[in-house]
């Protein structure tokens, strides 16, 4: 048997301790690379919201980033607007009935805290709606009445309160998106 001297043993413990060493820079900067892609912007007016409507701050960022990617001058085609891009029509809807200040203008869902209050307002309603977070985001993508269709439709839900198909592939697409980033979001900053 062949006999294990001292330099063997530094040599090994030298290759242990870079390969370990290295494993935590990778893992550091896959992290670093992570939050760049996953910043906390508006960590004021997201803060507010969602302690303001009971809404999970994972979630909102999850929302955000899946519609907008932080950009508040953003607009679909369809006329979203801002970072959480609320179509005009439900603006004034939430406007109409959940507020009491209504001399906002579709221009000022420009303002991140026009927009954040507004779609967390809205994301709070739908969650209290559905009373499932899955379903929640399918209405806040494809609309509510599109939803209470499909929760209606044995095809696409057993008990009339959760999805188990999406007909809507943007909308299916979307739910698994927004699901993603509030995961890596609750990972990177809001879980211990």
């Amino acid at each position: 048997m062949k006999k294990i001297t001292v330099k063997t043993v530094v040599y090994l413990l030298i290759i242990v301790v870079g390969l370990v060493g290295t494993a935590f820079l990778l893992r550091w900067g896959n992290k670093k690379m992570l939050e760049d892609s996953y910043p906390l912007k508006y960590e004021a007016e997201v803060r507010q919201a969602a302690e303001k409507y009971h809404v999970d701050k994972a979630l909102i960022y999850g929302v955000i980033k899946t519609e907008s990617d932080f950009d508040p001058n953003a607009k679909s085609q369809a006329g979203a607007v801002g970072l959480m891009q609320i179509v005009p029509d439900t603006f004034k809807w939430l406007q109409t009935y959940y507020k009491e200040d209504n001399s906002y203008t579709v221009d000022n869902l420009y303002d991140p805290a026009v927009n954040i209050d507004y779609g967390v307002e809205l994301l709070s309603i739908l969650l209290e709606k559905y009373g499932n977070k899955d379903t929640a985001i399918c209405a806040y993508n494809g609309g509510a009445g599109h939803v209470d269709e499909w929760l209606k439709d044995p095809q696409y839900s057993d008990d009339g309160k959760t999805l188990k198909k999406v007909p809507f592939s943007e909308t299916n697409r979307y739910r698994k998106l927004v699901a993603q980033h509030e995961s890596i979001y609750n990972r990177l900053y809001f879980q211990p």
